[in-house]
């Protein structure tokens, strides 16, 4: 079987938030951006690392509150303590489907994506924008009946129309039943650094689309909000210490009434 075809002269968002995680999956175009990011935005290594550890403390919490069928869009290349790590660490049965169209992660979702003999794991190759493939693909192995966690981890301001991504979301919400709970983390337009990053990215070809902490709250509308809402992801119920600086990237996680 002919694999995936790689194109290694364009940037990947997957493969330039693996270079910033210090990951080794990534070619050179990839860490050229890469650097010209943290030239442009010195805070873009801690926004991602932020987004890491919110992914990992949201599904811990999840897990914890009875959710067993994890939905995560966006998934990037596999690194320590993916969402199907951290959910069947917390419940061995729990049930796991990864979106993402970056081939490189199809190679790799192919290779390390394993599931406990309770539980299982799938992959999903679809865009963020064609929400009804990803529906129709990931109820071969959720029961879309029962509660379902939304992971969207950096990856709507992928979607350049506002209007398109708030009407992704609702498209996935609605599929699922009350009970289910909603996690975003994306980019803000809260500082010239940010903005100025974002400027580098579309040059780059790598572009990425900045929202206000407004216009990620809207992606929670007519849900219940947990502590402590939408704040900062570096924010987010964080280790106990002085108060984590506040990033260019917000967060929360809702609950479907």
């Amino acid at each position: 079987m002919t694999g995936p075809s790689i194109d290694d002269t364009r940037p990947s968002s997957a493969r330039v938030w693996n270079y910033l995680l210090d990951g080794k999956d990534n070619f050179p175009v990839d860490r050229e951006l890469g650097e010209a990011l943290r030239a442009a935005n010195p805070g873009i290594v801690a926004v991602a690392q932020a987004q890491r550890r919110f992914l990992k403390q949201a599904v811990t919490l999840l897990a914890g509150e009875g959710i067993r069928q994890f939905l995560d869009i966006g998934t990037g290349l596999p690194t320590a303590d993916n969402t199907h790590e951290v959910a069947q660490r917390a419940a061995p049965e729990s049930r796991i489907v990864y979106v993402d169209n970056d081939p490189l992660v199809l190679v790799h979702a192919r290779a390390l994506l394993t599931s406990t003999p309770e539980g299982a794991t799938a992959y999903v190759d679809a865009n963020v924008q064609d929400p009804e493939r990803i529906l129709s693909e990931a109820a071969r192995t959720l029961d879309l009946n029962r509660p379902v966690a939304l992971t969207m981890i950096g990856i709507l301001g992928n979607v350049a129309d506002y209007t398109e991504a708030r009407s992704i979301v609702d498209r996935l919400l609605s599929a699922v039943p009350s009970g289910s709970y909603l996690a975003v983390s994306d980019g803000t337009s809260t500082s010239a650094e940010s903005v100025e990053s974002q400027r580098v990215a579309n040059k780059g070809g790598h572009p990425y689309n900045l929202r206000s902490p407004e216009e990620i709250a809207g992606y929670f509308q007519g849900l219940e909000l947990l502590e402590p809402g939408l704040v900062p992801t570096s924010r987010w119920r964080p280790p106990p210490g002085p108060e984590p600086e506040a990033l260019d990237v917000y967060c929360a996680v809702g609950r479907k009434p």
